[in-house]
């Protein structure tokens, strides 16, 4: 068990049809015929797994039926912190629930446990505010698989009861498919919270350049085309550009969020109207600037759209990471990027000097000197 093998006594007993039976099976005369030792090999990607675990703030307990000797060889083998702390099942039994929820949070390896002690170790959990993941898969881990936050079954050899009492199902039934679930949605999370940021900040300048002007009683900046053309540029981005994202580097590397923690913050909220109304004041000064060095409405108009668009391409770089630099950003793998981009130059471009495309937009073409 030390060595951290399975280990099984065997014994024989004889019956002869003359004799009646024994009301307990116990009660044959047993005769010791030796140990056997089973090994039930640790998946390699097990430790690696359960590392990024504790990077990512995750407490993982193993809780098992072996023989604590057993548990503890193989909680040390996986990685799991101060593996040599177990509790049995008959120490679980004498504890007050008090007891347990205090100890929990200290203790990693669980073993001897019965079905209905697993039980109980998930509602401790949960009552010490923990998120709870439960996996798998007898009739018997039903109840616990219920009764968690996330209820994860294995596929392979899990039970049908076991699935269907399961929020989850692991079709490799490997563990590091949690963790690479968890790592998925972590980026879902970010790439969902970093779109929502870039709408809100694109959307203050279009809105500041159509209110403004009609305050002031200024030329129109933006019309409806040229709104429509905004928007062909930012419904991709939103949908391609932040889901391709290949996630911040750190995002494994930082503690779980609070449950409570609203997707779209006040911290959120500050930093998109920042860049917001940065954009908006650029693109107010380039159409004010051309009006005073006595361009017209059409040619100051094109020149603001023109800030606008390129501000609006830096937003996008800007936003689809919040760790790395806009160089860094270009060197990502990110196809759809370059295509909104590419795509974006290439119509500015379009509306700029084809003269059918330019009078309707309302613009007048802009020399090389006035785009720079």
């Amino acid at each position: 068990a030390d060595a951290g093998l399975r280990v099984l006594g065997v014994a024989r007993a004889y019956f002869t049809a003359t004799e009646d039976l024994p009301p307990e099976q116990h009660d044959f005369d047993f005769e010791f015929l030796g140990l056997v030792g089973l090994v039930d090999p640790v998946r390699p990607t097990v430790p690696g797994a359960i590392q990024e675990c504790h990077d990512a703030g995750i407490g993982v307990i193993m809780i098992t039926g072996d023989y604590p000797a057993t548990a503890r060889n193989i909680a040390s083998q996986i990685g799991l912190k101060d593996p040599s702390n177990v509790i049995d099942g008959d120490e679980l039994d004498a504890m007050s629930d008090a007891e347990l929820r205090r100890r929990i949070g200290s203790v990693n390896v669980f073993a001897r446990v019965v079905p209905e002690q697993k039980l109980r170790l998930v509602q401790a959990l949960k009552e010490n505010g923990e998120v709870v993941a439960m996996t798998g898969d007898g009739v018997n881990d039903a109840p616990a698989l219920k009764a968690s936050d996330i209820g994860v079954a294995m596929g392979g050899r899990g039970t049908d009861v076991a699935r269907e009492a399961a929020g989850l199902v692991l079709l490799d039934d490997d563990f590091s498919s949690i963790v690479a679930a968890i790592r998925l949605g972590r980026r879902i999370f970010d790439n969902l919270r970093k779109a929502m940021a870039y709408i809100f900040a694109i959307h203050v300048p279009i809105a500041g350049l159509s209110l403004i002007p009609v305050a002031l009683h200024w030329p129109l900046i933006l019309l409806p085309m040229q709104i429509v053309f905004m928007e062909l540029i930012i419904d991709p981005a939103c949908s391609t550009v932040f889901e391709a994202d290949r996630g911040e580097a750190n995002v494994m590397k930082r503690p779980p969020r609070d449950p409570k923690e609203s997707i779209f913050d006040r911290k959120t909220v500050a930093i998109s109207l920042v860049q917001g109304l940065g954009v908006l004041l650029v693109s107010l000064c380039v159409f004010v600037a051309a009006r005073y060095l006595g361009l017209d409405a059409d040619e100051s108009r094109a020149m603001a759209f023109t800030t606008l668009i390129v501000a609006n391409l830096a937003l996008i770089l800007t936003n689809v990471s919040w760790s790395r630099s806009i160089i860094g950003t270009l060197r990502s793998p990110n196809k759809a990027m370059w295509w909104v981009v590419a795509g974006a130059f290439l119509f500015l471009g379009l509306v700029l000097y084809v003269p059918f495309l330019s009078q309707l937009f309302r613009f007048k073409m802009l020399s090389i000197r006035e785009v720079v």
